[in-house]
């Protein structure tokens, strides 16, 4: 029996378990989950339907690497046929019957049918751990005996499939909000931050329909919240912010003595408010920027009439910043662009910019490739980048490029200043240093550029295994190079940084901690 009773003498075992969906035509009402019949050569749970599970190893690079291993291994579907749905919230039982505490990290796996590339259903072979494979509506598991599940099957089920909760048009919200999150790679931390509130909007408007506003609706209402925070890794702080800064406006109305109806209107209400204020955030780091600049520029008695700035990538603050600094700071503006491969989000930078300069300003942009970073550097006064996440000693994660950008030009610049221009919702709690958020996507998108271009192409696309392509969005620039972040609450150092950070580990706790 399971139980949360008596640690002394308990073995702890962490475990990766996934659940494997068929998605009919991608209608989740007709969705089937896969559960395995364990066989009598398993040492726990003989004959019990569970999900593929295995324990995590400690050379394992994730629970998810431990998921995919596992799912391999028991049947035989590689990677490429699974199509990651969500990751569930981990969580711990103790089984006492065993004297054994189970760290359950779940996750749930779209099964691709053939003519996706995927294997099917008919490629599915299992090994010894099985006895055979049962498919069941979703909303049909339950934890009772005569089910015959593993003990907390339901549990780990619900924190991957929230339709089981919110129901099925709430949950299509979700999944809806969840999917554009992890596809879009056009936009920044800032925009995708204010889609995750949006999603998290129209999921409250929908449940509104169906759920009084209890207990209950409070839990389900912060998990759905933990899986959007979840949503984009190398996006998470923005989000995460976001995030709680929503919850803790829905917290204060929930505890009012206000009716249920009445409630969500002033929730729908606090929402918008919350968006209103996150879009002129970047004025606000705008602001803060020309304050700065000017106070350079007229330092110690002599004005400069020559601004150079190096920059890459397409941030929309970083946008913003530079269209208002060539209209209001009344010097030359020499702006330098790395084009940002593979996508060359760099030449969409300048051309916002100089399609928002008026005619005759004085500016003067110039495009360079990424491998001339060095060359670009020469003589700048500024390094201007963004910020996806910033760790809690102050490290910045960002567009791919922005290191090699700041190492040149502190070897041919060495007085130029770099300047992050960020949100403080980008901040990361202390124990998630951006190096975990690295993000590779398609390869195609840089050997594209090279098909029928570049001689010799067609034998590296050849499919040789020898051969590989690496497309990373983001790394690391350490603190050691970074002179200021500017945010919309002014000029910051690390030790506002380091305060930000600690305020988010605690409210992160306080709203995700007991799910």
């Amino acid at each position: 029996m399971a139980s949360s009773a008596g640690t002394e003498g308990i073995t702890k075992r962490a475990v990766a378990g996934s659940f494997l969906f068929k998605i009919p035509n991608g209608d989740d009402k007709q969705a089937k989950v896969a559960l395995f019949r364990r066989s009598s050569k398993v040492r726990t749970y003989q004959h019990k339907l569970a999900p593929c599970s295995g324990s995590v190893e400690k050379d394992d690079a994730s629970p998810l690497a431990t998921a995919l291993r596992e799912i391999g291994e028991e049947t035989t579907l590689p990677p490429s046929s699974l199509d990651l749905l969500r990751v569930g919230k981990p969580y711990s039982f103790i089984d006492d019957s065993l004297r054994r505490e189970w760290n359950i990290n779940p996750f749930a796996f779209r099964l691709k049918d053939v003519s996706e590339g995927g294997k099917g259903e008919e490629g599915i072979t299992l090994d010894w751990e099985h006895d055979g494979i049962e498919w069941f509506d979703p909303r049909e598991v339950d934890g009772s005996d005569e089910f015959g599940g593993v003990p907390n099957l339901v549990t780990s089920l619900r924190r991957v499939w929230p339709e089981y909760d919110l129901g099925f048009e709430a949950g299509k919200v979700l999944t809806e909000g969840l999917q554009k999150l992890r596809d879009d790679h056009k936009h920044g931390a800032s925009e995708l931050a204010g889609m995750a509130v949006t999603t998290l909007r129209q999921l409250i408007v929908q449940m509104a329909s169906s759920q009084p506003l209890d207990e209950s609706w409070w839990y389900n209402v912060r998990m759905a919240a933990w899986h959007i925070c979840q949503a984009r890794p190398s996006m998470g702080a923005a989000i995460t912010t976001a995030i709680i800064k929503a919850l803790q406006a829905l917290q204060d109305i929930r505890n009012s003595g206000m009716d249920g109806a009445g409630k969500t209107q002033r929730i729908i209400q606090a929402l918008d408010r919350h968006q209103t204020q996150r879009n002129s955030m970047t004025d606000r780091i705008r602001d803060s920027f020309i304050e700065y600049l000017r106070s350079n520029i007229s330092r110690h008695g002599i004005t400069k009439d020559r601004v150079s700035v190096l920059t890459l990538s397409s941030s929309s603050t970083i946008a913003t910043c530079l269209q208002h600094v060539v209209s209001t700071l009344g010097v030359t503006i020499d702006l330098r662009v790395l084009e940002s491969r593979p996508l060359n989000e760099g030449v969409s930078l300048a051309s916002r910019v100089l399609k928002k300069a008026e005619a005759g300003s004085d500016l003067h942009i110039t495009l360079y490739s990424d491998a001339s970073a060095a060359l670009a550097a020469q003589g700048i006064d500024y390094v201007l980048l963004g910020a996806d996440l910033i760790s809690s000693t102050g490290d910045v994660s960002n567009k791919i490029g922005s290191l090699p950008a700041v190492l040149s030009a502190r070897h041919v610049s060495p007085n130029a200043k770099v300047v992050i221009l960020t949100d403080t919702g980008k901040i990361v709690g202390p124990a998630s240093p951006v190096d975990r958020h690295s993000e590779e996507v398609d390869p195609s998108e840089l050997s594209r550029s090279w098909k029928d271009v570049v001689e010799g192409a067609d034998v590296l696309e050849s499919g040789d295994s020898r051969v590989s392509v690496k497309n990373a969005y983001f790394e690391r620039v350490p603190a050691e190079f970074i002179d200021i972040y500017v945010t919309e609450q002014g000029v910051w150092k690390g030790e506002q940084i380091q305060q930000q950070s600690d305020w988010i580990d605690r409210t992160v706790k306080q709203y995700f901690d007991d799910l």
